[in-house]
């Protein structure tokens, strides 16, 4: 049904178009969607609409389908740990962890690229087939990470076969799926990172306590060394290599 879904949307809009130029002889400036004697435009505007659609799922594909669920909980997991609030702020987490999910999936889209997206636009496969080359490589790379717990979860939820190969998993399993282990994973992090700073804290409010300065908010005085432990390992370093090598 997924596989479908790209595909209709344009169909439709493109059909509500061509009902609408019967009453208006200009719709979109350069675009002409009617009997054109030049099928090159036509062509390009189906080109725009898929692209546009395409645009308007990419934030659930880029969430959903790839690393980056995990890459950005886990950021957000190390901020949280060191008490900063709202250093370093969203804008750079999630910049950074797009940053990321684009190196870890370069290969994977690379092979969409020139496995479907390139042949497709050419004109040498058809749509169920560029559906299938595409929809290949994301399968193998979400099986990985995928547990196969989750995964029957899903498929016996919806009575669905336990398939023999990676191809024959359905995205509307697969996907859900995915997602609920790339956040067991990242919390499994998560907590690792936590340790360490829970015993700065643990430690600093023992002293406070020892000292009687019950008064002074523990957070005041773990921060700094917090922030001078995390450096001192090089903190961001070693988060990011553990994520790198996690794929």
């Amino acid at each position: 049904m997924w596989k479908k879904v790209a595909f209709l949307v344009p169909l439709l809009v493109i059909g509500l178009l061509t009902v609408a130029h019967a009453e208006t002889t200009s719709i979109l400036p350069g675009i002409d969607l009617g009997t054109s004697n030049e099928p090159e435009k036509v062509s390009n505007t189906v080109r725009i609409i898929l692209l546009l659609t395409v645009l308007s799922i990419a934030p659930a594909i880029l969430v959903l389908m790839t690393c980056f669920t995990r890459i950005v909980v886990v950021l957000g997991f190390v901020r949280n740990a060191l008490g900063t609030q709202q250093i370093p702020p969203n804008q750079v987490l999630i910049g950074l962890a797009l940053f990321i999910t684009f190196f870890v999936m370069g290969p994977t889209f690379s092979q969409i690229n020139d496995d479907a997206f390139q042949p497709f636009m050419a004109g040498k496969i058809s749509q169920d087939q560029a559906y299938k080359k595409a929809s290949g490589p994301l399968k193998e790379f979400m099986a990985k990470s995928t547990r196969e717990k989750d995964l029957a979860l899903f498929l016996d939820y919806a009575n669905i076969d336990r398939p023999k190969k990676v191809d024959d998993i359905p995205l509307r399993a697969l996907v859900p799926a995915y997602a609920i282990s790339e956040l067991k994973s990242a919390f499994q992090m998560g907590f690792m990172i936590f340790i360490p700073f829970l015993v700065i804290d643990m430690i600093v409010s023992s002293v406070l306590m020892s000292m009687g300065m019950m008064m002074l908010p523990p957070v005041m005085i773990s921060l700094p060394f917090k922030i001078l432990l995390f450096v001192l390992v090089d903190g961001w370093h070693l988060i990011v290599e553990s994520l790198l090598k996690s794929f």
